[in-house]
C-alpha cells in the first residue's frame, strides 16, 4: 500500500496521469489564474466565509480578495469537519464558475420549439409574472400538486417552501433515484436509520475498509479522501472490490477484480464464511440484532466456491478478505458507497453490505460508523403549509411504500400521460440539475417534457435542460449570494455560513429573492416574512446564541455534543428505530411489504457477442456534468476517454487515441466520438468513461462536443422494485469506427 502523501498526491489531480508534488492543493489554489509569488505577504486581502457549492459535502471556506476587489484565492476553513482547513481540486477551482463567460446572464423566455434554445432576453418582472399566471392556471385546472421541484443545491430549499406553501409536496432531489436510495432504505430497514451525508462512516479511526464499487480518491469526498489517507498512515487494510483498478484499488492491500453485476454473491458469500466460521461479534450480534439464526439458514449454501463460479473471485481470496474483516472489527467498514443504483436489486445488494457490518459489530462503533449530531435550525414562524391531496405515491399505487423520500424518476414517469393513471403532472421546477444529464433513458425525458404545460429552469449555466426550458432564471452563484446556514451532520454538531464576496454579475439573482418574488405573485409573502436573506439568518443564528456579524468573521462554529453517545457505550442496551427494535438481519418491513427479508442474488444479462458493459465513475476534478465548462477545471481535464482492455483493443484493431463512436444493445449511437485509453486496468468484458462530458449544447463553448456522455446510452433502466431506484449498470456498447450519420457535428 502506499503512504498517505502518495494517495493525495494521486487523488488531487486524478486520472489523468498528472504529477505534481505532495502541495497538489496549495497548486490548485491558483487556478485564478493570479499568479503571485506564494511568498508575497504585502498585498492587503480581505476574506468572507462560504461554503463550496461544487459538489454536495459543503465544504467550509474563506473567498480571499486584493484591494481592488479581484479574487485571490479560496482555502478550507480550519475550524470546519468536512474540509479540515483543506479545499480539493474543486473546491479550490470554484471561481471558475464566476468567471466563466459562458455563464447566464438574464432571464431568458422561449421563443422557438422546446429543445432549440431559442430564446428572447426578458426583465425579471415578465419572466416573473409568466410563471406566476402559469402556476395559478395550472393550480385552478389540475390542482397545485400537479406541480413537482426537482433541485440539487442549497437555493432548492427556497423554491421547496414555494411549493409546499403553494400546496405541493412533490419535491424530489434526483440524487436520490440516481444516486443514493436503495443505500438509505437498506440502512433504514436494517439498523432504523440513514446513511446521511456526508456519510457518518469513521474511516479515520478504521482498521480495516473495503470499498465495494466506490471510488474514493476519484469521486473526491474531501473529508473521506482525507480519513482514508490518515487510515493508510496507520496501517488499515484496503480491500477494493473493483472490475477496474481504481486509484483505491492501486493502495489497497486486496484488489478484487470482480465480474461486473455479480456483486451480491461475493457479499452473500462472505456472510457464509462469517457465520459458518463464526467470526462475527458474538456478543453485539446476540445483544442487538434479529433474525441471526434465519440469516445463517439462508446463506448456509452461499460458499465461496459458489460465488467463485459467479464472480471469478477465488476461494480463498473470499476466505482471506473474510478473516481479514473478522481480525480487526468492530474497527471495519465494508462501505456503504454513494452511487449505488446499479442492476435493479440495489437495495438487497446494500441491505447485503448492512447485514457484514452489523455481524462485524461496526454500527456504533469507533472505526466503524459513528452517530452523527447536527445542530437544530430554529424556523420562523410561519402558517402551516396546506395538506396537498395527492402526492406522487398516488400515481403508483401499491408501490415505493419502503420510499423515504420523492422518487423524481417516478414523477418524469407520471408526467406522461396514462390511461391507468388518475393525475399527471403539468409543471416543473428545475433547480440546479441538469436533468437530461441526470436521469436515464433520455427519449423518456424529452417525451415526459413535452408534455408539461411549464418548464421553469434555474441555474448558473446553459446546461441541456435550459434549453427545454419555457422559461429561465439565471441564478448568481455560491460566491455572490447568502445561503441557509449549513447544518450538515458530523462528529460535532457546527454550523457554516455562505455570504456574497462579489456582487451578482450581470443581471442575474438569488434563489431566495427569486422564491420570495414568486410569492408574492401567488399571494404567499406569509411564508417569506424577510425581504432580505441575511435578516432572516440573523434572526436564526441570535435564537442559537449566535449572530450574523459573528458568523461573518468566523466562518464555522462548532458545538460540543450534548452527550458523550459518538459510540455504544459498552454494555449498552440500545434500542433500534425498527419494528423489532433490533438490527434487522431479517427484515420484516420488507416481509411485510412482500419482498425477500434477506438478500437474494439473482444472475442479470451480460453482454451480447461484440458488446461490452457500460461503467462509468467520476474524476476528482469534476462535478457530474456541471463542472466540465469550468474554465479552471476544464483545463485539468477537458474530456472523457474510454477506457479499453489490450485484449479487446486488438480484436478490433483499435490504437491509442483512435476516435471511436459507441453504439449501445438498443442501436441507440452516442453523438459524438471518444479517443481510446488502452490499458490493463480495465477487464476486458467491460469498458469505463468518466461521466459528464458529451455535452450537446453549444451555449457551452469549452465542453460542447468533448467527449461522449454515458447517460445517452443509458436506455434499459432496472426499476428497484423496493424504492424505486433507476439501475443504470445493464447497459452494453459496441464500437464504431466511422462517424455514424446521426452523429453531431
Amino acid at each position: 500500500m502506499g503512504s498517505r502523501r502518495q494517495f493525495l498526491k494521486t487523488t488531487a489531480l486524478g486520472l489523468g496521469g498528472l504529477s505534481v508534488g505532495f502541495s497538489a492543493l496549495a497548486y490548485i489554489t491558483d487556478f485564478s489564474g493570479l499568479k503571485e509569488a506564494t511568498g508575497d505577504m504585502k498585498i492587503n486581502l480581505t476574506r468572507t466565509p462560504t461554503y463550496c457549492e461544487i459538489c454536495f459535502w459543503k465544504c467550509a471556506g474563506w473567498v480571499y480578495k486584493r484591494e481592488d476587489g479581484s479574487i485571490w484565492k479560496i482555502t478550507g476553513n480550519d475550524e470546519d469537519q468536512h474540509s479540515n482547513g483543506r479545499f480539493c481540486p474543486r473546491g479550490t477551482g470554484g471561481v471558475g464558475i464566476y468567471n466563466d463567460t459562458d455563464r447566464l446572464k438574464t432571464p431568458l423566455i422561449r421563443i422557438g420549439e422546446r429543445g432549440e434554445h431559442k430564446f428572447r432576453e426578458a426583465s425579471w418582472e415578465e419572466a416573473l409574472d409568466l410563471i406566476a399566471e402559469k402556476m395559478k392556471s395550472i393550480a385552478s385546472d389540475y390542482g397545485p400538486e400537479s406541480v413537482a421541484l426537482m433541485n440539487h443545491g442549497s437555493g432548492g430549499k427556497y423554491f421547496g417552501d414555494l411549493l409546499k406553501a403553494y400546496g405541493s409536496t412533490n419535491i424530489a432531489a434526483p440524487s436520490y433515484a440516481q444516486c443514493r436510495g436503495p443505500r438509505e432504505v437498506a440502512f433504514i430497514n436494517t439498523f432504523g436509520e440513514a446513511i446521511e451525508s456526508p456519510e457518518r462512516t469513521d474511516i479515520r479511526d478504521t482498521k480495516c475498509l473495503v470499498l465495494i464499487g466506490s471510488h474514493i480518491g476519484e469521486n473526491m469526498h474531501n473529508g473521506q479522501v482525507q480519513e482514508m489517507s490518515d487510515a493508510i498512515d496507520k496501517g488499515a487494510a484496503i480491500i477494493t472490490v473493483d472490475p477496474r483498478f481504481s486509484v483505491a484499488a492501486s493502495k489497497s492491500k486486496y484488489w478484487l477484480p470482480i465480474k461486473p453485476a455479480t456483486d451480491l454473491a461475493l457479499l452473500l458469500s462472505w456472510i457464509n464464511v462469517l457465520t459458518t466460521e463464526n467470526w462475527i461479534d458474538k456478543d453485539y450480534v446476540e445483544k442487538n440484532t434479529y433474525g441471526y439464526d434465519l440469516l445463517k439458514a439462508h446463506v448456509s449454501s452461499m460458499t465461496p466456491e459458489w460465488a467463485y463460479g459467479i464472480t471469478g473471485i477465488q476461494p480463498d481470496v473470499i476466505r482471506k478478505t473474510a478473516k481479514e474483516m473478522f481480525n480487526v472489527s468492530p474497527a471495519v467498514i465494508i462501505h456503504p458507497g454513494r452511487h449505488v443504483t446499479w442492476y435493479g436489486d440495489d437495495t438487497q445488494r446494500l441491505r447485503a453490505v448492512a447485514i457484514l457490518n452489523a455481524l462485524l459489530g461496526s454500527w456504533g462503533r469507533r472505526g466503524g460508523f459513528y452517530n452523527p449530531s447536527t445542530s437544530v435550525l430554529p424556523s420562523y414562524p410561519h402558517p402551516p403549509f396546506p395538506t396537498p391531496k395527492t402526492t406522487w405515491r398516488d400515481a403508483f399505487p401499491g408501490q415505493f411504500h419502503l420510499a423515504d423520500e420523492s422518487v423524481s424518476s417516478k414523477i418524469c414517469d407520471a408526467t406522461i400521460p396514462a390511461e391507468l393513471r388518475d393525475f399527471s403532472f403539468k409543471a416543473w421546477l428545475v433547480y440546479g440539475t441538469n436533468l437530461i444529464m441526470t436521469f436515464p433513458d433520455q427519449a423518456k425525458t424529452i417525451e415526459a417534457i413535452k408534455h408539461l404545460d411549464l418548464m421553469v429552469a434555474i441555474d448558473t449555466m446553459p446546461m441541456e435542460i435550459t434549453s427545454w426550458a419555457d422559461v429561465v432564471l439565471p441564478e448568481c452563484t455560491y460566491l455572490e449570494r447568502y445561503d441557509s446556514i449549513r447544518v450538515s451532520p458530523h462528529r460535532k454538531p457546527s454550523i457554516a455560513l455562505r455570504m456574497p464576496a462579489f456582487e451578482p454579475k450581470d443581471n442575474t439573482k438569488s434563489a431566495y429573492w427569486m422564491a420570495r418574488e414568486l410569492a408574492s405573485r401567488l399571494g404567499l409573502l406569509e411564508f417569506f416574512p424577510f425581504e432580505k436573506l441575511e435578516d432572516y439568518l440573523d434572526w436564526q443564528l441570535r435564537q442559537m446564541g449566535s449572530s450574523l456579524e459573528e458568523m461573518q468573521k468566523i466562518g464555522v462554529k462548532t458545538f460540543e455534543r450534548e452527550a458523550d453517545d459518538l459510540y455504544f457505550t459498552p454494555g449498552e442496551q440500545h434500542e433500534f428505530s425498527t419494528p423489532t427494535g433490533k438490527i434487522e438481519l431479517y427484515s420484516t418491513a420488507f416481509a411485510d411489504e412482500g419482498f425477500d427479508p434477506v438478500p437474494v442474488y439473482t444472475p442479470h444479462p451480460e453482454p451480447p457477442s461484440g458488446f461490452y458493459r457500460l461503467n462509468y465513475g467520476r474524476a476528482p476534478m469534476h462535478t457530474f456534468s456541471r463542472t466540465s465548462n469550468n474554465p479552471n477545471l476544464n483545463d485539468l481535464m477537458d474530456e472523457n476517454s474510454l477506457w479499453v482492455n489490450p485484449k479487446v483493443a486488438k480484436e478490433w484493431g483499435l490504437t491509442h487515441n483512435q476516435p471511436v463512436w459507441l453504439q449501445n444493445q438498443d442501436g441507440k449511437k452516442s453523438n459524438f466520438s471518444i479517443k481510446v485509453r488502452i490499458t490493463e486496468r480495465i477487464r476486458w468484458d467491460s469498458v469505463y468513461m468518466v461521466h459528464g462530458f458529451g455535452h450537446a449544447t453549444k451555449q457551452l463553448s469549452r465542453t460542447y462536443g468533448k467527449g461522449v456522455s454515458d447517460t445517452e446510452l443509458i436506455t434499459n433502466v432496472m426499476t428497484d422494485p423496493i424504492m424505486g431506484g433507476t439501475g443504470m449498470r445493464g447497459n452494453f456498447v459496441t464500437f464504431l469506427t466511422e462517424k455514424p450519420e446521426e452523429a453531431l457535428s
